[in-house]
């Protein structure tokens, strides 16, 4: 039978607690990442994180074992069901998602999205263009974009879209760093099509994957169009709130800086995994800390169409959340304008039993 929800605070406490103990073992850059943020919003973006982690987690170590995965994904979105009916299991992941989700109306779509990007992962699932890369980016990455602007109060579509560019960026940054990592794993996410146009062969590529020329073409490529992205999610960062901008913005500079390290390697990462040395960290300091103060500035671009599912679920959970409100006020004056008729009901009833 479902447990209840543990709504006191000292359970609350306790859960977010467990959730920071797990991210600093296991998600160290998030968690020193996450000193950036005001608590109001460190503490929920911790408790989705966490989820997300474990989430990521179970499908992982499910992997060698035929049929464990289609399993993990199922118990996942069994969980994720509970979480949105406010019955979480008795798990501290669990119980501080539903704690954010009810408090800050997070859309459901966004988690079930990237519990499909996991499936995706966990089905070794290719792309033939960019468009399915983006389509892959969106779920895996830039969900967490769209969650975290959900916290900070920026739900509008213009913040929502510019967070999922930036989420977006991220992920092909990530993929540009991990080309030789993924294919030693047999997992390729560079856009097949491009990989043909600079004269590699996909399959005998990932049969043996060597660096080349061509390839530095692909991984090049892919670089390049993560930073348009990372360009146009400046001016999201610029319209979050004053006190959460240093801290995403350490985020989208330091991944960012992850591609010129690429690009010093010559391009090659598939001899080695590109990292930002640390003397580099300190020198962004100045960028980062700069435009965290620039005055919001306005990008009129529309969405990825690989995004505009997110950004459209945040927007009709903004719409619901107003009527909802709406509603709240309706039931107010509904009591109000009751009490006021009850108040003359009994006035009227004291009069007469004066006068009788």
């Amino acid at each position: 039978m479902p447990q209840p929800m543990l709504n006191s605070t000292l359970a609350r406490e306790a859960d977010l607690a467990a959730c920071r103990k797990l991210l600093r073992t296991g998600s160290r850059s998030f968690y020193a990442a996450s000193f950036l943020l005001p608590q109001r919003i460190r503490d929920p973006a911790v408790a989705l994180y966490a989820f997300c982690r474990v989430a990521d987690d179970a499908i992982d170590c499910a992997a060698d074992v035929p049929g464990a995965q289609e399993a993990a994904l199922a118990e996942l979105r069994e969980r994720l069901d509970r979480v949105y009916d406010g019955q979480p299991i008795e798990v501290y992941t669990d119980r501080a998602l539903a704690d954010v989700v009810e408090r800050f109306g997070v859309p459901k779509a966004l988690l079930s999205a990237l519990l499909e990007g996991f499936e995706w992962d966990a089905k070794g699932r290719r792309f033939e263009d960019l468009s399915g890369v983006y389509d892959y980016s969106a779920r895996v990455a830039g969900t967490v974009g769209a969650m975290m602007a959900v916290l900070m109060g920026a739900r509008s579509s213009q913040l929502v879209a510019r967070a999922c560019d930036l989420g977006v960026a991220m992920q092909l940054t990530n993929i540009a760093r991990d080309v030789g990592e993924d294919a030693r794993n047999g997992r390729l996410y560079l856009p097949m099509d491009w990989m043909r146009e600079a004269g590699i062969d996909p399959e005998a590529w990932l049969a043996n994957p060597v660096f080349d020329e061509a390839l530095a073409s692909v991984i090049e490529r892919l670089l390049r169009t993560a930073d348009t992205l990372y360009n146009r999610s400046d001016a999201g960062i610029a319209g979050l709130p004053m006190g959460c901008r240093a801290g995403i913005n350490a985020a989208r500079y330091l991944y960012a800086e992850i591609g010129r390290q690429v690009e010093r390697q010559g391009l090659n990462s598939v001899a080695q995994r590109a990292v930002v040395p640390g003397r580099r960290k300190v020198q962004l300091l100045v960028p980062i800390l700069s435009t965290a103060v620039l005055s919001p500035r306005f990008e009129a671009a529309p969405p990825l169409e690989e995004t505009r599912f997110l950004v459209e679920a945040v927007a009709y959970s903004n719409h619901r959340t107003q009527e909802e409100r709406r509603a709240s006020g309706q039931k107010i004056g509904e009591r109000v304008v009751w009490v006021l008729e009850l108040f003359e009901q009994l006035e009227e009833r004291e009069r007469a039993l004066s006068n009788g």
